[in-house]
């Protein structure tokens, strides 16, 4: 009986047996890909998909957020556009337009000319004593009645003119400063000098710290004219 004969020594390169063998091979990785994912890939597949969405999440909270504020912005920016035209609409007159001469005075001097008493000669700030004041936005008696009254006034919780609350604007507040600021001639124009220039400016904040101000200006050029 003849013992097997090792025929390994009589594979060659390219041989049937190696054909075979690389076959085998890539059958059982093709194999073993299509059993599923292992555990590293899993934790891998799901740290990713964590990140992505929290940037998702992120992004989504930014805008939400985003979109809350151009609607405070432009409540914010309404209301002191009302307040300063509240304002720039009041007399700017030489005397309290209570006073008697208040029509006619030409000065805010104290004479024939002018206003009949020191008392109301208007000056920045409401007036603070009878029987000119004292002066309040909404006073039945003695209410603001010049653009410089509004000076320091400020409000929280908006109520238009008669005082009625505004629904919705409770959280908004609202500042008031006049000053004189003289205008520099330009285009051919004659300067206006501070005592008949006043600035003014309105700062109204909002929810979320927003704020809006406007600046505006009243200069004297009807100095007689009465509500």
């Amino acid at each position: 009986m003849s013992t097997p004969k090792d025929c390994s020594r009589f594979k060659v390169p390219g041989s049937r047996f190696q054909v075979a063998n690389l076959e085998l091979g890539t059958w059982n990785l093709e194999r073993r890909r299509s059993l599923g994912l292992s555990l590293v890939e899993l934790i891998v597949f799901i740290v990713i998909v964590s990140v992505a969405v929290a940037g998702v999440l992120g992004v989504l909270n930014i805008s939400a957020r985003g979109s809350a504020d151009p609607m405070i912005q432009k409540q914010a920016l309404s209301i002191a556009e009302a307040v300063l035209e509240e304002v720039q609409l009041m007399p700017f007159t030489y005397c309290d337009p209570d006073d008697p001469q208040a029509a006619t005075a030409q000065s805010a001097a104290v004479g024939a000319t002018g206003c009949t008493a020191a008392a109301s000669v208007e000056a920045i700030g409401a007036e603070a004593t009878p029987p000119y004041g004292p002066e309040t936005r909404l006073g039945v008696t003695t209410p603001y009645d010049n653009v410089n009254d509004y000076n320091t006034f400020s409000m929280t919780g908006m109520t238009d003119i008669s005082g009625s609350p505004i629904t919705g604007l409770g959280a908004y507040t609202v500042v008031v400063g006049v000053a004189g600021q003289a205008i520099a001639a330009f285009g051919g124009g004659r300067a206006i000098p501070a005592a008949d220039s006043l600035l003014v400016t309105v700062t109204v904040t909002g929810p979320g710290n927003t704020t809006a101000t406007l600046h505006g200006y009243r200069v004297r050029y009807v100095p007689n004219a009465l509500p």
